[in-house]
């Protein structure tokens, strides 16, 4: 199985923006679902934003109206463009890839957000 790759993680200061990337491989078809995850030091990892083949979104509580989420089905990509950051967002993001043949989501390695002044 090959693993969904992100990127575009880095520092950033309260109230700024960053976007991440997930590349998924494998045909658009046979995808699901694509989403984000996020898990803080001695925290379990929760949802950030989830979106389906047919384009629905959901939302953590804690980053709605700050976070959107997006696909690029012709690359096989999904994003996720934060805004209006908070340093409590700062966590290893991690992307995960639904295929409708497999049981369990492919996990990607995380990429860190670390958001202080």
């Amino acid at each position: 199985q090959v693993q969904p790759v992100e990127s575009g993680g880095g520092l950033v200061q309260p109230g700024g923006s960053l976007r991440l990337s997930c590349e998924a491989s494998g045909s658009v078809f046979s995808i699901n679902a694509m989403g984000w995850y996020r898990q803080a030091p001695g925290k379990q990892r929760e949802l950030v934003a989830r979106i389906t083949s047919a384009g629905t979104t959901k939302y953590g509580d804690s980053v709605k109206g700050r976070f959107t989420i997006s696909r690029d089905h012709a690359k096989n990509t999904v994003y996720l463009q934060m805004n209006s950051l908070k340093p409590e967002d700062t966590a290893v993001y991690i992307c995960n890839v639904e295929y409708y043949l497999e049981e369990i989501g492919r996990w990607g390695q995380g990429t860190q957000v670390t958001v202080s002044s």
